[in-house]
């Protein structure tokens, strides 16, 4: 039987919460316990209904999405928070994550993307889109060279991480590497800890300030 993960919605949009209930309606997954439309009433929510998975619009009306993620993930360090927005602004990207939020997602996807990504995002497998792996690499590549440092990381888990960074599933790992996708999922666990991290954009930014990319 299929584990289920309790939903909030966030997003001032009457229509676009609308919307995201009716597509995780769709997947016998997910279960919706709740709405709001500011990042106040985020706040209030999730200390009610402790919710697994929020989807959480980025522009709203007094506090939004990313002060409102922040605050969460200071509170709440164990709920995953996906940033749901009609902008692929890879500023906003980047300042999501670094508020602590697990993934970002366009309204304009299909479904059947937000049934995938969301289901990998609630057990701790989300991939990293290949597009989503150039525009970092395109992202840092215009920043200035940043010294190396002393990585803790075994040759093997640096084979990993770089893989990851290129956007490979755990699966697409496992097959290239001739090792199980359980190794892989234990190996990237053992990663984060070391490295005090917490999705894989954060991995692969870490790849990319490291110089690895050019020497895998």
């Amino acid at each position: 039987m299929e584990p289920r993960f309790r939903v909030l919605i966030i997003d001032d949009s009457e229509h676009a919460r609308e919307g995201m209930r009716s597509i995780l309606s769709m997947d016998p997954i997910f279960e919706v316990v709740a709405e709001g439309k500011s990042g106040i009433e985020a706040l209030a929510l999730t200390e009610r209904w402790m919710p697994d998975v929020i989807l959480m619009d980025i522009q709203m009306p007094g506090m939004d999405g990313l002060e409102a993620t922040k605050l969460l993930k200071e509170k709440y360090p164990y709920v995953k928070i996906v940033m749901v927005t009609v902008s692929d602004d890879i500023a906003h990207l980047f300042d999501a994550l670094k508020k602590g939020a697990q993934g970002y997602l366009l309204k304009n996807l299909k479904p059947d993307s937000w049934h995938e990504y969301l289901r990998a995002i609630a057990v701790d497998e989300a991939p990293m889109t290949r597009e989503l792996a150039f525009r970092i690499l395109k992202e840092f590549s215009h920043q200035k060279e940043l010294p190396a440092v002393e990585s803790p990381l075994t040759m093997r888990e640096r084979e990993i991480l770089s893989l990851v960074a290129k956007g490979l599933s755990n699966r697409d790992i496992a097959s290239q590497l001739a090792i199980s996708e359980h190794t892989v999922k234990n190996h990237l666990k053992n990663i984060l800890h070391k490295l005090h991290m917490e999705n894989r954009v954060q991995l692969a930014r870490y790849v990319y300030e490291q110089g690895w990319m050019g020497k895998a």
